[in-house]
């Protein structure tokens, strides 16, 4: 693929986790999250982006968000579990961003916040329609995601090269 095409980059919020008495890198999903999971999927599905590649946290809950949330999609993509996704700031996340090869044209990331909704705005130098209006209305909730557009190769992508074209969060 050309550099020049537009890449799509979507942000995408494990779902409602549980507390128990664990680890947070191994914390579950609680019960909505477990029904949330698929309905950010068929969400996910609608934009009608054939993901190349998904970029999935180790923590467990990502983990178990990912796998309820793929199984609405079309097609499934090639799956990376990245532990630097964990308790990443935006910084580390553009990092490992970075890193993606250029034959890779539409990719999405299972993560955390702070860092998903950070990198969200911070990639965002525009919006298209009210989606950072709706984003900073709703903030990252869980199973929130958002949607981005960046042209260039992903070496170039840093803050204030990309587009929010789109955003949905599941009503509470």
């Amino acid at each position: 693929m050309s550099v020049a095409e537009p890449r799509r980059i979507v942000l995408f919020r494990h779902a409602k986790a549980d507390w128990p008495e664990v680890a947070d890198h191994e914390r579950p999903l609680a019960e909505r999250g477990r029904k949330d999971a698929p309905v950010a999927g068929r969400k996910l599905a609608d934009t009608g982006i054939a993901f190349d590649l998904a970029l999935c946290s180790t923590a467990v809950r990502t983990r178990e968000t990912w796998k309820l949330a793929v199984q609405e999609l079309p097609q499934r993509p090639r799956t990376v579990y990245e532990e630097r996704v964990y308790e990443a700031s935006p910084g580390e996340l553009i990092a490992v961003l970075n890193e993606t090869p250029d034959d890779v044209r539409d990719l999405i990331l299972i993560g955390h916040n702070p860092g998903v909704h950070g990198l969200a705005d911070i990639l965002a130098g525009e919006a298209e329609g009210d989606a950072q209006v709706r984003m900073n209305r709703r903030g990252f909730p869980t199973s929130a995601f958002a949607v981005l557009t960046h042209t260039g190769s992903w070496k170039a992508l840093e803050p204030g090269t990309a587009t929010l074209v789109d955003y949905w969060a599941p009503s509470e």
